[in-house]
């Protein structure tokens, strides 16, 4: 079975640090993009970080650049997300999602990444930041 599966999440005073972990399992994670995203109580979904298949590309969100550092460990089968000077308005359910770069190292996507078209998805771990 296919799956991915979140950790690292839970109670955080602000200013404080987390760093998630997305782990696939039935799969390897060589030749996929993998994005982090989050939704708030009451909020959509928004994408928040994403790492390229060849590690070299990331991108972040507007709102956690500086703060947020998306990293990969293929060996491991694992994505990081290091969440460090955390707000308040971090505070939702994360989730990482895996999107397939079809024809892997050969494809121009391989070092890119982005939060549209993703193939599997975690059930999500809870951030809270608060006091």
């Amino acid at each position: 079975q296919l799956q991915l599966v979140e950790s690292g999440g839970g109670l955080v005073q602000p200013g404080g640090s987390l760093r998630l972990s997305c782990a696939a399992s039935g799969f390897t994670l060589d030749n996929y993009a993998i994005g982090w995203f989050r939704q708030a109580p009451g909020k959509e979904r928004e994408g928040v970080s994403c790492i390229s298949a060849s590690g070299s590309g990331t991108s972040y969100a507007d709102s956690v650049k500086g703060r947020f550092t998306i990293s990969r460990d293929n060996a491991k089968n694992t994505v990081y997300l290091q969440m460090n000077s955390l707000k308040p308005e971090d505070t939702a359910v994360y989730y990482c999602a895996a999107d397939l770069v079809s024809g892997g190292r050969r494809s121009s996507w391989y070092n890119v990444c982005g939060f549209a078209g993703m193939d599997y998805w975690g059930k999500g771990t809870l951030v809270t930041v608060s006091t």
